[in-house]
C-alpha cells in the first residue's frame, strides 16, 4: 500500500470519528493540530514548487515533515496522538531514503527513491495538511453557541 492511500484511509477514519462525534478535540489539541498543519505546509509546498527542487532538497523537506509530526506527537495524547502516530508510520519509508549515491561501502540499508515515490510522499503530506485543516475546522464546538445568540447576533 502506498503512502498516499494509507494517509487517505487515515484521514477518512478521522473524518468519520468527527462526524460520529467520537473524536472531540480539546482547545489545546486544536491549537496543536493547527500548528502541525502549518508546519507541514511550510515543509512541503505545492507540486509545481516541490517537483522543481533537486532531490536532496525534496528529501530534506520530507524529513522536516517527519520532525513536525514527531514534535507534535510528543506534545499530545489521545486521538490526536494516535492520528499523528499513524501519519508518521505512513511516512516511515522516507526514513530509509537517501539522495546521494553510495559510492564505496554500505549505505546502512538506505535506498534511492524514484521520482514517483517522492511524488507519493509529497502528495501524502499534502493530504495530511488538508485533513488537519478540515479536522480543526470541524472541531469547533457548535454546542457552545446558544440559538438565541445566533439570532441576536451576539
Amino acid at each position: 500500500m502506498d503512502m498516499r492511500r494509507i494517509v487517505a484511509a487515515l484521514t477518512e477514519e478521522a473524518e468519520q470519528q468527527i462526524q460520529n462525534q467520537v473524536w472531540k478535540l480539546e482547545p489545546n489539541d486544536r491549537v496543536l493540530a493547527l500548528e502541525t498543519e502549518s508546519g507541514l505546509r511550510d515543509a512541503v509546498g505545492p507540486p509545481n514548487v516541490q517537483e522543481d527542487l533537486p532531490q536532496i532538497k525534496r528529501l530534506e523537506h520530507l524529513r522536516e515533515t517527519l520532525a513536525v509530526l514527531a514534535i507534535s506527537l510528543a506534545r499530545t495524547h489521545g486521538r490526536l496522538a494516535w492520528f499523528l502516530s499513524s501519519a508518521l508510520h505512513a511516512l516511515e519509508p522516507v526514513l530509509r531514503w537517501r539522495s546521494l549515491p553510495a559510492d564505496v561501502g554500505g549505505s546502512f540499508g538506505t535506498v534511492l527513491p524514484s521520482p514517483e515515490e517522492y511524488k507519493d510522499a509529497e502528495d501524502a503530506v499534502r493530504r495530511l495538511q488538508d485533513a488537519l485543516a478540515v479536522i480543526t475546522a470541524k472541531m469547533v464546538d457548535l454546542g457552545s453557541v446558544r440559538p438565541d445568540q445566533e439570532a441576536n447576533g451576539a
